[in-house]
């Protein structure tokens, strides 16, 4: 992997390997080294070792060397450059000549011996002509300066564009944001803003959220009425030497709709801040032509309550139809800066906690936020006056989870993602919702069903609610008929991580009191790619949770014996936890499956081991449902995840299942790189020493050359009457042959701390990671792999096709 220029400084360890580094990054053509460290025809470049000299002091030094070249009447270059390993700086030669040609700077003896006087007077006049860098964040920047510089004859700043905001804004945020006294970071981003859409001292638009002001000639910030000013002003002329502003014309609006990628990550979830492009948007207009009809955005009274910066308003041809609100005052400012949708109805309203009574009722009164007009709208529809507007709702609301493993957090910012349970209408209005009520989105659907019982609802959103066990709480509450809509992978929304569908669902409300229900029960849509490309068609079913596959299985009860909790194969959790999981065994317990949950997303937790699993979500395992755990691990582990395939819901198999298919999930599950079954003394936790045993080897002592006793023969007569298919006897073989090399090695401390090797009864776990860490290490003899992947590889094939033939999956 080639190394960047930052990572070939610190590597250097002369003045030369600096030299070689910038020559190699830079392209540097026609190069000398004299008494200028380096020389080509276009720049003169002063180089160092380290970044302990200012870079006013390698400018004295190289000026000094222009300054005799003038005397001598050599050629000089148009630019001067300083480099060390840290840092550089680039210069015009002609804005420095007339200091050059100034008589009383007294230079002394050489470059390297200059004189205080020297270095003053030069740090006095260069100090607004250089452009500095340092090259740890700013590399790139550097290397096309210095090309252009070469190719033009200019020093051309770095234009802002939407491809480099995000990194750019980065950037702003070390150099000039971190210098703000008294902002929340959050804010960060409405300055930066300010700040970039002015040339310095006019602003290229009206009513944004802050401005760029300036008090006693230096730059502060105008935000709610409160001026910030910057600690240092040193990182500001740095930054906007390196980069030009305003941006172009043409990319001012579109920088500033995506404001929602510079927003933290913890409140663009909560908030759902992300920017719904373009080609989706198109997208959705199409399907609600198609499904409400070509003249909808005449026909219909559209409110968006999550607008943002109204993005998804941009291709609505009748704006007066449109009541776009937002959370954020920021954002209707920037709607207001960018004229976005001018005649429609903008305003700054809090829809999952305004105007919310303690009964759960709505009341306009309380905040008096709601336009008048919007207000008649709704009452009108609710009461199905004769001529009423049709009520559109269309939204691309936040998909943030108060009860998601990354939503956990501690102190302030605790609060933040406690707040997505904690809305008002979580509290008091959706009671009969249970842990659905957890969704931002659901949130949304609930106080929607309530205030306009019979809108349509056109909304992206993940598709939890139609078949996610959580959820069934909405559903039981929810009435809605299924109109058109459709999938798009997750990533064609910026910002957004995980491979998962988006929908886009069109539906026709009517949560009227005594309504006819509908049931959702199956939802067909068209499926696109990140790049909204077709990629075919995708059902999602609503089905019993009784159908589901983690309900097939047997769940052993504890008993009272203690036993260690293990957070891998061989490692106790650090520390005491008063809520500590997986401390409890179970009568007649060979072991301890982690199953998570019950849907391809996962997948990833589905784990066996030999003692409690210190996060729970599991079930023991022994002799009588060992055969129905080899079936859920090997049916779980093996279909290929996929972003369309996330929330499909495992089922009970549709047909009685053979021995060979339960024999061959037996042995794909012991073989699994997910069998993390272990044997291991001396494990501390609790104030204990524990020991583990393990129950899954399917060979005897005698088989694999084993030196001594193991503790448990359980799997070896479990499976003595077993028959066994080819391509799962090919598996066995393969594998003694590396149970048995396991036996003939001696590894050494490392690996055996490690992998906790001071028992005979090693699980596949060990051998397999102890075998594969001595190929690593290079160790010899190299261990062959190849013929058990093959085995291995072989089983899988034919098993992998019977997920779906045997019903544990349906298309």
């Amino acid at each position: 992997m080639k190394l960047s220029l930052y990572q070939q400084l610190q590597e250097a360890r002369s003045e030369e390997d600096v030299k070689d580094a910038y020559i190699r990054a830079l392209g540097l053509k026609g190069v000398s080294r004299n008494l200028i460290d380096i020389q080509t025809k276009e720049i003169w470049f002063e180089a160092k070792l380290g970044g302990r000299q200012s870079i006013y002091a390698m400018f004295t030094q190289l000026l000094h060397y222009v300054w005799q070249a003038i005397i001598n009447s050599e050629e000089i270059p148009p630019f001067l450059c300083v480099i060390d390993s840290v840092k550089a700086a680039i210069m015009r030669t002609e804005d420095v000549m007339p200091f050059l040609q100034l008589k009383t700077i007294k230079w002394g003896k050489s470059a390297s011996n200059y004189t205080q006087e020297a270095l003053d007077a030069v740090s006095g006049f260069i100090g607004t002509h250089f452009v500095s860098f340092k090259i740890e964040t700013h590399e790139e920047e550097f290397i096309n300066t210095i090309k252009t510089a070469v190719k033009t004859g200019q020093i051309i700043r770095t234009q802002i564009t939407p491809a480099n905001l995000k990194s750019v804004f980065d950037k702003w945020v070390s150099m000039i944001g971190k210098e703000i006294k008294g902002l929340e970071e959050e804010k960060f981003n409405l300055l930066f803003f300010a700040d970039i859409m002015s040339d310095g001292t006019v602003s290229t638009h009206q009513h944004l959220p802050a401005e760029l002001i300036h008090r006693n000639g230096k730059p502060s910030f105008l935000l709610d009425g409160e001026i910030y000013e910057l600690g240092s002003h040193d990182g500001y002329r740095q930054f906007w030497a390196i980069y030009d502003r305003p941006p172009k014309a043409q990319y001012r609006n579109y920088l500033l709709e995506r404001r929602d990628s510079l927003i933290p990550i913890d409140e663009r979830q909560f908030k759902g801040a992300y920017y719904t492009p373009l080609s989706v948007v198109e997208k959705a207009y199409e399907y609600l032509s198609a499904t409400l009809g070509e003249n909808w955005q005449k026909e219909y009274i559209v409110w968006d309550m999550c607008c943002g910066v109204g993005n998804l308003e941009t291709k609505h041809s009748y704006p007066r139809n449109l009541y776009m609100s937002t959370l954020d005052q920021s954002d209707v400012d920037v709607m207001l800066a960018t004229k976005t949708a001018v005649s429609a109805e903008r305003f700054q309203y809090d829809y999952l906690n305004d105007d919310i009574a303690d009964d759960g009722s709505i009341d306009y009164s309380m905040t008096n936020k709601l336009p008048d007009s919007l207000r008649k709208l709704i009452l009108d529809g609710r009461q199905q006056k004769k001529g009423a507007k049709k009520i559109l709702v269309l939204i691309n609301p936040p998909y943030g989870e108060a009860t998601n493993a990354s939503n956990s957090a501690k102190g302030n910012e605790a609060k933040n993602k406690e707040g997505i349970k904690r809305t008002r209408m979580a509290e008091v209005g959706m009671p009969q919702y249970g842990k659905s009520s957890n969704e931002l989105f659901i949130q949304f659907l609930a106080r929607i069903a309530i205030e306009m019982p019979t809108a349509t609802i056109a909304m992206f959103s993940t598709l939890k609610y139609i078949n996610a066990q959580a959820s069934e709480g909405f559903r039981n509450n929810w009435n809605a008929v299924f109109k058109d809509g459709f999938v798009v992978h997750n990533r064609a929304f910026d910002g957004m991580t995980g491979d998962f569908p988006i929908g886009f669902c069109i539906w026709k409300t009517d949560n009227r009191p005594g309504a006819v229900r509908t049931p959702i029960t199956e939802v067909n849509c068209e499926a696109f790619d990140k790049n909204v490309k077709p990629v075919g068609h995708k059902n999602f079913y609503n089905l019993s949770e009784n159908t589901y596959l983690s309900r097939w299985i047997t769940r052993p009860k504890s008993n009272a014996e203690k036993c260690v909790p293990l957070t891998s194969a061989v490692t106790p959790p650090k520390g005491e936890r008063r809520d500590q999981r997986g401390t409890k065994w179970s009568d007649g317990a060979i072991g301890y499956m982690v199953t998570g949950g019950n849907d391809p997303q996962h997948q990833k937790y589905i784990s066996l081991l030999s003692s409690g699993a210190s996060m729970g979500h599991g079930l023991y395992v022994n002799e009588s449902n060992l055969r129905q755990c080899a079936v859920y691990f090997a049916m779980t582990k093996i279909v290929r995840p996929t972003w369309l395939n996330d929330r499909d819901q495992f089922l009970q198999p549709t047909e009685e299942l053979s021995d060979e298919f339960i024999n061959d999930c037996l042995v794909w599950m012991l073989f699994n790189g997910s069998n993390n079954a272990a044997s291991a003394d001396g494990l501390e936790w609790n104030g204990r020493t524990w020991s583990i045993v393990n129950h899954f080897i399917p060979y005897t002592e005698e088989q694999v050359d084993s030196p001594k006793r193991f503790e448990s023969n359980f799997l070896v007569r479990f499976m003595e009457n077993l028959t066994f298919s080819e391509e799962a006897r090919e598996v066995l073989n393969e594998g003694e042959k590396l149970w048995r090399t396991y036996f003939s090695m001696t590894f050494d401390y490392s690996v055996r701390d490690k992998y906790k090797l001071n028992r005979s009864d090693a699980g596949w776990y060990q051998i397999r990671n102890a075998l594969r860490e001595h190929n690593d290490n290079g160790g010899y003899p190299h261990i062959d792999f190849n013929n058990f992947e093959k085995a291995y590889g072989a089983l899988t094939e034919k098993l992998r096709p019977l997920v779906y033939e045997k019903g544990f999956l349906i298309k």
